[in-house]
């Protein structure tokens, strides 16, 4: 069997920790699986290789796609390619699992959602499975934008929505939900280990920049002239409190010079620091003594860990991820105060016993969750 694993890559931690998730219960359920990754600029063939996974050629670009001539090609030919170049096409992959965290809705081209309703459908046909895991959807305004979406959402086997808004969105789509179930982000079932390189920030309060904050995608444009502003603040307020703080990049390039604007502006020096995987920075933040993260997985991996964590956000998922562990009143607003932003910084350093009680709760609780769905995605591939 193979199984392509689609939206995920290297550089982005949060999507990489999606990988990895994946990989852990894949050689758990499914140890004889093979795997196929597309090729794309966060996913060299060198981290490709590393994993083991088969080289996916792409035969599509904005409007045109010519997948469905593989279909045509001699199974001696694709046979000979896997072998010899490790390159598969659609016609040898079984399953999709697809892991894009937030890419299908009105923040992207409606050629997107297009590609994906073709590629469901025709996988279909050919009696393949296409499984969209946790992850957040729309909304879907657009008439092609829902009419491509609703396709896409039909013909696929199961469709798993990360928060209730998502779930929402798909489910005004079809006139038969069957195939759509909610479900947590499934990274909270990974437990790494803190290597010796990073156990000197333990017990640090990480700080985890987002440049999508400051982004187009991004309703809030007072973000645009407060976010720097809001993240000095609170680490300012720590340092005067005599907290160690080390500031993280979960992001490579994309928030590189945020980390570093950020720095310059602080009277005291902190560490920058860009653990090499996912993993790592997942067992940083693991032993952290409270976080404020922009990054989605940074706060996932915060909370599902029972870590404190304040939150800056650019989309609905951030709030209904907070919501879900009885800590919405720790998402910052674009216009907090000082006096507020300090307050937050208080909570979360020394948190409530009730609500230190209610966070350790809610991750196993959703740990719970991320167990059934599992449970879903593997009687389905299996069938």
């Amino acid at each position: 069997m193979l199984i392509e694993i689609k939206g995920v890559q290297f550089v982005n931690k949060g999507a990489e920790l999606m990988l990895r998730a994946i990989l852990d219960r894949l050689s758990v359920e499914l140890p004889n699986a093979e795997i196929c990754l597309v090729h794309n600029p966060n996913s060299p063939y060198v981290e490709r290789a590393k994993i083991g996974a088969f080289q996916k050629v792409n035969l599509r670009k904005n409007i045109f796609d010519f997948t469905r001539l593989v279909y045509f090609l001699p199974s001696k030919v694709r046979h000979y390619f896997k072998s010899r170049f490790g390159i598969v096409t659609e016609v040898d992959v079984d399953v999709v699992l697809d892991a894009s965290g937030f890419g299908y809705g009105d923040q992207w081209s409606d050629i997107v959602m297009h590609q994906v309703a073709l590629e469901v459908t025709r996988m279909q046909g050919f009696g393949k499975k296409y499984i969209f895991l946790p992850q957040s959807f729309g909304p879907f305004t657009r008439e092609k934008n829902k009419k491509y979406a609703s396709k896409a959402f039909q013909h696929a086997s199961l469709v798993f929505a990360r928060e209730t808004p998502s779930f929402e969105h798909v489910k005004s789509l079809l006139s038969s939900n069957d195939n759509i179930y909610q479900a947590p982000d499934f990274t909270n079932l990974l437990y790494p280990s803190l290597g010796e390189a990073y156990i000197k920030y333990a017990n640090y309060l990480v700080v985890i920049p987002n440049s999508k904050m400051l982004s187009s995608k991004n309703k809030d444009t007072n973000w645009k002239n407060n976010y720097v502003r809001i993240m000095t603040t609170l680490i300012e307020k720590a340092l005067i409190e005599n907290e160690s703080v080390v500031i993280l990049n979960h992001s490579g390039k994309d928030d590189e010079l945020l980390c570093q604007a950020i720095q310059s502006k602080l009277s005291e020096l902190c560490d920058i620091i860009e653990p090499e995987t996912a993993l790592e920075v997942k067992a940083v933040i693991s032993k952290a003594k409270a976080v404020i993260s922009s990054r989605f997985h940074g706060c996932v991996s915060a909370l599902s860990q029972e870590v404190p964590c304040i939150a800056t956000g650019w989309s609905h998922k951030y709030l209904e991820l907070f919501k879900e562990y009885n800590s919405e009143h720790l998402l910052l607003s674009s216009k907090s105060s000082d006096l507020e932003l300090h307050e937050s910084l208080n909570k979360v350093l020394n948190p409530d016993t009730d609500w230190r009680s209610d966070l350790s709760a809610n991750a196993g609780y959703y740990k719970r969750e991320t167990e059934t769905m599992w449970d879903k995605v593997v009687i389905a591939i299996k069938s």
